[in-house]
Parts: structure tokens; sequence; C-alpha cells
């Protein structure tokens, strides 16, 4: 179903480009795992869909907001493997925007079936009772949390790192949920600092974390949320076109671009150690800027290349 021979490359980023520094930076490009199912994505969903298979369970049902990489990853990884997919969907109104959204028609043209609901009933996405309803009207499935992250998804993100990164002082990823951090940390080597770039206000992935590891090699960072989930201002667009001219790389507004402008910036500070080597993971996201540039060209700001 999913390969176990995955030969991702680590890409040197030119810093010689941005400004003056001795530490080296090197993008570990999961983003070219899959075309559909992208980066953490298929780490997070390898390991649920062979259980899914074992149980015997040919649907899933899972969580997201409109333009959630996840629901697209699911959709297309359904598709593929011959699942039935259903994703509930926070917002009552998007039942009307689906063709004219590019992440639920894509996902719509993958065979997922939509399950719209209120943001108030979404609150209750965890809940025994709530879930209890979805099987009335579902039937059996296989639950995926939103977001992806539970034990299984963890050990998927465990075999992001490889031998040939053991060499590495720091190890950066973005961080939503918290699951792909915790999966890094797990693999990761004594000697080596975890940076998590929260993409949301707070550091309280930290609580999801030690469900699966009692490392502490780790810091979740939060100074660079650009002010909270998929929030996006001028500065940071500048940023993510800048890095793709000078590298051909491109990065998503919500999770990779943040963490690249973190690091960066904590690079050039000086808040990172002199002579260090440093790997960031490219986590995948793309799918999501086709939605970002509608919003951002409703309020009048530069379109993000990619």
């Amino acid at each position: 179903m999913f390969s176990n021979k995955l030969d991702i490359k680590n890409y040197k980023i030119p810093l010689e480009e941005f400004f003056d520094t001795n530490c080296s930076l090197f993008i570990k490009r999961e983003d070219k795992l899959h075309p559909d199912v992208s980066g953490n994505k298929y780490r997070k969903l390898k390991y649920n869909l062979l259980e899914a298979k074992e149980l015997g369970t040919n649907i899933l049902l899972t969580f997201g907001g409109a333009f959630s990489n996840h629901i697209s990853a699911v959709a297309a990884a359904g598709k593929e493997f011959n699942f039935k997919t259903i994703g509930v969907i926070r917002g009552e109104e998007l039942i009307h925007k689906i063709e004219s959204n590019a992440t639920l028609s894509f996902a719509k043209k993958c065979g997922m079936k939509f399950h719209f609901i209120s943001r108030e009933e979404y609150r209750q996405k965890t809940e025994d009772e709530f879930i209890d309803k979805l099987k009335n009207i579902f039937g059996d499935f296989y639950l995926v949390p939103e977001g992806g992250t539970n034990s299984l998804a963890v050990k998927g993100c465990e075999e992001i790192l490889t031998e040939k990164d053991k060499d590495f002082d720091y190890l950066c990823s973005a961080v939503g949920t918290g699951g792909t951090l915790a999966g890094l940390i797990k693999s990761s080597q004594s000697h080596q600092t975890v940076l998590g770039f929260s993409a949301l206000k707070g550091t309280f992935q930290s609580l999801e974390i030690e469900k699966y590891t009692p490392k502490t090699n780790y810091k979740i960072i939060d100074d660079y949320c650009f002010g909270g989930y998929a929030k996006i201002d001028a500065q940071l667009i500048r940023f993510i076109n800048n890095f793709k001219e000078k590298t051909d790389i491109s990065l998503d507004p919500v999770y990779t671009g943040k963490m690249l402008f973190g690091i960066l910036d904590l690079i050039d500070k000086g808040s990172i150690k002199q002579n260090s080597r440093i790997l960031a993971i490219h986590t995948g996201g793309l799918q999501g800027i086709t939605g970002m540039n509608q919003l951002l060209k409703k309020k009048n700001l530069p379109q993000i290349i990619y």
C-alpha cells in the first residue's frame, strides 16, 4: 500500500542569498512523497490505513475545514487505496461553495462525501456521543482524527528521519496538532535539538507530545505564527515569494512559510548556535495556496507564487 523504500532528498539552502552566516540549512523535501498525499499527511495516514485494512473497514471518516490539507490528503488516499471517505466539514455555509473551493472540489472528485456541520457542533468532534451520532448516520467507519494525529500517525512520522540525518544539530518542523513533531522527537538523537514552529498561537501542543514520548530535547515557538492559524500578512507573502525566487522551493503560508521565516530570523539574530547544521522538514500543504490566494485577492494583498 505505502512504500517502505523512500529516498527523500535533503536540499541545501543557499543562505548566502539571504545573509552572511556560518550555519548551514537543508530542507527535507517530504512534499515530494506523493503528488496528492504529500509530506506529513502521507506519514500520518500510512499506519492508519494499514490498521483500517486489518480491521476490515473500508470507510474512513475525518474532520477538517474549508482548505484543510488533511481533508485533501484523506480523499486522495481513499481514492488510491480503495477506501470510501467521509469528510465532516466545519461550516454549514460551505455546502454551497464546494465547486468554488479548490480543496473541497478536489476531495469531491476523489469520491469524498461531505457532512457539513456548524462550528458549534464541530467543537464536539472528539466527544463519544457525537461520534455515536455519526455512526448512526454513516454506519461503521475508521475514525481518523482532525489533523490525523494519533499513535499510529506518530509512528509514521518517526520514519521521516533516517541515518543520514544524525549529523544535524537542529531539526525543525511546523506544528499544528503536534503529531509530526512528536514523531521527530521520538526518532531524534540525544545531541539534537528539535524546534517546532507553531502555526497558531500557543505552545499547548506539548501536552499532546507528552503522550507519545518522555524526551524533552525540543522547544515549541509561537513567535512566528503571524497572529494565529492561517493568518498571513504582506511581510510573510514577500518572504515566501522571495524564498521561491532564490531557492525554487515553494512554501505554504499556513505551515512551512512561517517555519522558514522563523528559522532564518533565528539564524540572523544569532539565536541558533554558530556553525550549526539545521534540517527543516517540508511537510507539504501546497494544495492550500489556491484557496489562500483567493482570500488574499479579496483583501488586495499580493498573490503567493508557487
